[in-house]
């Protein structure tokens, strides 16, 4: 999705800029690692290897802790755009995001979300809760935490592709992705049963640019980028949930069988949990950060756009 977004940032921006004439962007644009891989975007754009990054945040939990509030708080929303929007404004209400990239010499733009819900595949028939019992799920690290309070359950961290292979040597019995990774990776060849637990979805994208750079740009410009990077937060967040019940009907002509999840299971799956939202926003708290405010005001977020938390984290603190 990279180089798309990247052309969104661009027409875009040129359009803008067009209106008066001022001004005019030589975008030199570089995609599939040929300066840095995915991982070392936030290095690279510190460095000054690049002026503007995308930066997938999940990579990055210990120097970017706030961006994992979405991971922190499933059961929620399956709405990517929703949950862009609000991580989006939490951002600009409250400095921690911001404070965080300029620790990293980098300017925050807006946030992104390009998956619409995490949901569980599995090599063997998955009926409920009870199934998850005893096995071993492969996971991208922070959301492996979601096990914790299901007997025996055990997570393996893994990238999108590795999944494939674990679930084909046995490796794990269950892998926890969003219907276009299913789809892209074709797991449904080696995990043919969805437990559409509906975990909700994530922010993973920021958009940042060098702070030194962004420092010699005319005020102009720089109000032309903030405009499209939001314009960049809802392409992504559009494209997710349009790409999300093409990828579901791939998976099922692929010969994949998905079973819906009851609210009373997820509820029980929720209620299970240690309150990892209440970690994560303590955690903050005691480093000066507003945390609790901050969670506070993102479930509030998306209680306004009109999602029941299951379970209310925030309640807890």
């Amino acid at each position: 999705m990279g180089q798309r977004v990247f052309q969104l940032l661009h027409c875009r921006g040129q359009q803008r800029l067009a209106q008066t004439g001022n001004y005019e962007i030589d975008w030199q644009e570089a995609y599939g690692g040929t300066i840095v891989k995915p991982k070392g975007v936030l290095e690279g754009i510190k460095l000054g290897l690049g002026d503007i990054g995308i930066v997938t945040t999940v990579f990055h939990n210990s120097k970017l802790p706030s961006q994992a509030i979405a991971f922190v708080t499933p059961f929620i929303c399956t709405d990517a755009r929703v949950v862009a929007k609000a991580v989006d404004e939490l951002a600009r209400e409250f400095p921690q995001m911001a404070a965080e990239l300029d620790k990293q010499d980098q300017v925050y733009l807006a946030t992104g979300v390009v998956l619409d819900t995490y949901q569980v595949f599995s090599r063997k028939p998955v009926a409920g809760l009870s199934d998850l019992e005893g096995g071993k799920m492969a996971g991208a690290g922070f959301n492996l935490r979601y096990l914790e309070g299901i007997e025996g359950a055990a997570g393996v961290r893994g990238g999108l592709t590795d999944f494939y292979n674990l679930l084909q040597t046995g490796v794990v019995d269950h892998a926890m992705l969003w219907p276009e990774a299913a789809k892209t990776f074709k797991i449904a060849e080696v995990a043919p049963y969805m437990l559409k637990a509906d975990l909700g979805a994530v922010n993973s994208k920021t958009v940042t640019v060098n702070k030194k750079v962004w420092k010699k740009l005319p005020d102009e410009v720089k109000g032309v980028l903030r405009e499209v990077a939001i314009a960049y937060r809802d392409h992504v967040a559009q494209t997710a949930m349009g790409r999300a019940a093409a990828s579901l009907e791939s998976f099922t002509d692929a010969g994949g069988k998905v079973v819906q999840m009851n609210d009373g299971e997820r509820r029980e799956w929720a209620n299970a949990m240690p309150n990892i939202a209440v970690e994560w926003a303590q955690r903050l708290d005691r480093k000066g950060a507003p945390g609790s405010a901050m969670l506070k005001a993102y479930i509030a977020k998306l209680k306004a756009a009109g999602y029941s938390p299951l379970r209310d984290w925030a309640a807890e603190l």
